[in-house]
């Protein structure tokens, strides 16, 4: 991973094929696979918005792949 920019509450990154995977299998088990009790307290974000980022990284990795 390399740090692009970072202001505010925004950040800037280049990550390579491999820790778009490790992000994307690590968010297939807390959206999927594993039962997660009170998601939102446990992770800070909302179920919803953790499969979405999980869905956009699915599709950034499909285009990569292609």
């Amino acid at each position: 991973m390399k740090i692009i920019s970072v202001a505010g509450k925004q950040a800037q990154l280049t990550l390579n094929e491999n820790e778009l995977l490790i992000l994307n299998s690590a968010l297939n088990e807390i959206c999927n696979g594993i039962s997660v009790p009170d998601f939102e307290t446990r992770t800070g974000v909302s179920k919803e918005d953790a499969c979405a980022l999980l869905d956009d990284i699915g599709h950034i990795l499909d285009n990569m792949m292609s």
